[in-house]
């Protein structure tokens, strides 16, 4: 019998680790992550979004996890796809933050092959979902779109890790609040959302590795 694919979502406010911790866990259970499709869409489009843009963005990151979704519960020889990418010398984690992409790249051996893929695939680890878009609609146009309320009551997932912004601020071309205040502020909004939902969560705070240890232990509880 086939076991149900657990999807987990890692989300809290900017610069708080969340890509990065979902390489690390995707690494670690042999898996694949769901990258954030605002990140590409404003890197395409500019950083002056509108209401609707949020709307658009939505959209596309839920149309991306369907796809990472399919990769796993479909044939497992796509596992790997998105998460490595091969080079003439090694293999590349993508779509981290620069540093931690350097760190964990630097302890992969010149041309080791890709991890195995899992004969029954167990976990998506996803970057950012329809809360974390209700908070930025809310945050910065004091309203949400019916759309992203819908998905919100519709979609189930298995755990939430919530990154608390004590990590220092890392400067980014797609970054709005280098301010503690804000981040905090945004932190305390999610809580408040994940203390008020039926689905497990976990906070996650401190160094990058202590971070990781306490992610493990969550998403080890639930597998």
């Amino acid at each position: 019998m086939q076991q149900r694919l657990k999807k987990i979502v890692v989300l809290g406010p900017e610069s708080t680790g969340k890509s990065s911790l979902c390489a690390q866990l995707a690494i670690h259970y042999k898996t694949i992550w769901c990258p954030e499709f605002a990140r590409q869409y404003l890197l395409e489009h500019g950083m002056d979004y509108s209401f609707a843009d949020l709307l658009t963005i939505a959209q596309g990151q839920l149309h991306l996890e369907e796809s990472y979704e399919r990769k796993l519960v479909g044939n497992g020889e796509a596992l790997v796809v998105n998460s490595w990418v091969q080079t003439p010398n090694r293999l590349l984690i993508t779509n981290i933050e620069p540093k931690i992409g350097a760190d964990l790249n630097s302890k992969l051996s010149p041309l080791a092959p890709p991890p195995p893929p899992l004969p029954t695939p167990h976990s998506l680890f996803i970057d950012t979902d329809m809360y974390v878009m209700k908070v930025w609609c809310e945050f910065v146009f004091g309203q949400c779109h019916t759309f992203i309320l819908d998905q919100i009551a519709e979609r189930r997932y298995d755990l939430y890790l919530l990154c608390k912004p004590d990590l220092p601020w890392v400067k980014d071309e797609l970054r709005e609040y280098p301010d503690l205040e804000s981040r905090e502020k945004l932190y305390l909004i999610y809580k408040d959302m994940l203390i008020n939902q039926a689905t497990p969560w976990a906070e996650i705070s401190g160094g990058y590795e202590e971070r990781l240890s306490k992610a493990i232990t969550a998403v080890d509880a639930i597998l």
